[in-house]
C-alpha cells in the first residue's frame, strides 16, 4: 500500500525540479531541492546553492522564517547529519520546529547514510523516505557514483553526419556537421556538467574554448585536457586568460610528461591553468579517480575525438551517450566517429537504453542512458 498521498508526490516532484536546476553548479555536493509546506501552502523552497552551500534546507528555512514551525519538509535527499564546513541541516530543521520530513532517498555518504533521518526521528519529528526514490537517485547519480565508486557520472557526446562519421577540424578551426540548434543544445549540456574533457588531439585540431555560451546562462565548468606529452600550443583558446572579454574558466591538464616539463608548460599558460601528472593517461579509471576524489567532480562531459571516446568505452565507463546526428553526410574528408568501434552499435554494446529523441531541425539528438 502506498503510504504517500498525491499531495506528497506533487511537492516532492517540485523538490526534484528545484534540485535539477543545480546540476553542474554544486559539485562536490549533491544537488538537492527542499520544499516546506504548511496548511496546504508552500511557505519556503530552495535548492543547493551554487558552489554547494548553503544547502537546500537552509535556503528553504530562511525563506519560510517562523512559518517553518509545524511544516512538512520535502527533501530530494536525506538531510545531512554531520558537521562539515557548515552545521548539519538536521539541527536546523529541528530548531525550526519542522513537524514532518519526507526524503526521496537516503544519502550514500557514510557520514550521513541513515543518520540524518534517525536524528530527526529521535527529536520527535515524523520521518519517511522512499518517495520518488528512483527519480531522486537518477538525478544525483553522479554524486552516488562519486561516493560509492570513486568516479563521476560520464556522458559521452558525439556529433556526426547522417553517415555516422565526424568531420575533424582543420588548422585549429572546427568543421560543423550539425546546425545551430544542435550546437546550442550541446552548450546546454555543458552547463549541466561540472567538467568537460577532451584529448590533446582535439585541442590541436579544433582549438575549442569549451565554455558555455548561451544568453543569460553564466557557467564555468572545469575544462580538462588529457595529454601524454604536453604537445599542445600554449596560445590555444583553452589556455587564454580571457575568452570573449570574460574571465576564462579553469583548466586542468592531466599529463604523462615529467614534472619539469609540466612546470615549464604552466609558465606559458597563465595562473588559471593547472597540471597534474599521471604516469599513464590512458588509464581512464585513474583519471576518473583523480577527478572524483581530488577535484570533487560528480558529472563529466567527454567531448573528445575518436581515440578518447573509445578509451572511455573500453574502460566500461559510459553512463549517458548523446548522439547528435546531422541531416547531411560528413563527406569525403570524414573519419569514423570512434576508433575501431561502430557508433551505431554502441548503445547495445554498453547496455544503454534510448530515453529520448529530440528534433533539432534539421538534426536530431538521441539520448541513451543506463538501463534500470
Amino acid at each position: 500500500m502506498d503510504v504517500f498521498s498525491p499531495h506528497d508526490k506533487r511537492y516532492m516532484r517540485y523538490a526534484l525540479a528545484l534540485a535539477r536546476r543545480g546540476l553542474g553548479y554544486v559539485a562536490p555536493n549533491p544537488s538537492v531541492g527542499c520544499v516546506l509546506v504548511k496548511d496546504g501552502h508552500i511557505v519556503g523552497s530552495g535548492r543547493t546553492s551554487s558552489g554547494g552551500r548553503p544547502h537546500a534546507e537552509i535556503v528553504a528555512l530562511k525563506e519560510a522564517g517562523f512559518e517553518a514551525r509545524g511544516s512538512t519538509a520535502y527533501v530530494s535527499l536525506e538531510p545531512c547529519a554531520h558537521h562539515g564546513e557548515t552545521p548539519p541541516c538536521t539541527g536546523a530543521l529541528i530548531e525550526a520546529g519542522v513537524r514532518r520530513v519526507i526524503a526521496a532517498c537516503e544519502d550514500p555518504d557514510p557520514r550521513v547514510s541513515g543518520q540524518g533521518l534517525r536524528q530527526l526521528h529521535c527529536a520527535g519529528i515524523e520521518v519517511a523516505s522512499g518517495l520518488l526514490e528512483e527519480e531522486a537517485r537518477a538525478l544525483n547519480q553522479g554524486f552516488f557514483l562519486k561516493v560509492l565508486e570513486a568516479r563521476p557520472l560520464v556522458t559521452l557526446k558525439i556529433a556526426t553526419g547522417s553517415d555516422s562519421r565526424i568531420l575533424p577540424g582543420k588548422g585549429g578551426v572546427s568543421q560543423w556537421v550539425t546546425g545551430p540548434l544542435s550546437r546550442r543544445r550541446a552548450h546546454l549540456e555543458r552547463s549541466l556538467h561540472d567538467a568537460i574533457l577532451i584529448g590533446a588531439g582535439t585541442l590541436r585540431a579544433d582549438n575549442p574554448s569549451l565554455t558555455t555560451r548561451l544568453p543569460g546562462l553564466g557557467h564555468t565548468s572545469l575544462r580538462i585536457v588529457l595529454s601524454t606529452n604536453l604537445d599542445m600550443p600554449e596560445d590555444a583558446a583553452l589556455f587564454s586568460k580571457n575568452i570573449k572579454g570574460g574571465q576564462a574558466a579553469p583548466v586542468l591538464v592531466i599529463h604523462g610528461a615529467e614534472k619539469a616539463k609540466g612546470d615549464a608548460f604552466l609558465l606559458g599558460c597563465g595562473a588559471h591553468v593547472r597540471t597534474k601528472y599521471l604516469e599513464d593517461t590512458r588509464d581512464i579509471g585513474a583519471v576518473l579517480r583523480i577527478l572524483a576524489q581530488e577535484e570533487g567532480i560528480t558529472r563529466l562531459l567527454v567531448e573528445g575525438g575518436p581515440r578518447v571516446h573509445a578509451s572511455f568505452i573500453h574502460a566500461g565507463v559510459c553512463d549517458r551517450f548523446l548522439w547528435f546526428k546531422g541531416a547531411e553526410p560528413a563527406g569525403k574528408e570524414s573519419l569514423p566517429a570512434l576508433d575501431g568501434l561502430e557508433v551505431g552499435s554502441l548503445p547495445d554494446d554498453l547496455g544503454l537504453v534510448r530515453r529520448n529523441v529530440l528534433s533539432l531541425e534539421p538534426d536530431r539528438l538521441e539520448i541513451y542512458e543506463k538501463g534500470a
